[in-house]
């Protein structure tokens, strides 16, 4: 099974530090996947949930266990090329990132072979997932 970090969160939401480029290493060091948000804005990187904050440089989402949701097309647009797992999407049911993985919005499982978003929230069937995507990945260990 594969254990996603949400933003960084290993056991529930601190606001203040998802999407920090620290606490996202703290996660991955800790040995968990991460799930972050990126923006790109006159051709600059960004991490940040609802709003670009932190800079960063591509090199920083090098990292085969980052988990890249772009947050706007530009961001989807600069990425789309490189060997970083990104993905965009908005409400939908799912979504393909770039490594082939099946990324299913929170509510929707059982979806065969797909990464659960948040399971928790709707209490979601994850016997067919092979990875989460939690604020409370250390439940899943």
């Amino acid at each position: 099974m594969i254990l996603i970090s949400h933003r960084g969160n290993i056991n529930g939401r601190i606001p203040e530090k998802e999407n920090h480029p620290d606490y996202i290493q703290e996660a991955l060091n800790l040995g968990y996947d991460v799930e972050i948000d990126v923006w790109c804005i006159e051709d600059k990187l960004y991490l940040g949930h609802d709003e670009p904050q932190y800079v960063i440089n591509k090199s920083f989402l090098c990292n085969d266990r980052l988990w890249v949701h772009c947050k706007n097309p530009e961001a989807l647009n600069k990425l789309k090329f490189e060997k970083i797992n990104i993905f965009y999407h908005e409400t939908d049911t799912v979504t393909l990132t770039s490594f082939g993985y099946i990324w299913a919005y929170p509510g929707k499982q059982p979806i065969k072979n797909s990464i659960a978003v948040m399971p928790e929230l709707y209490l979601d069937d994850i016997s067919q997932c092979i990875g989460i995507c939690s604020d409370n990945i250390q439940n899943y260990k």
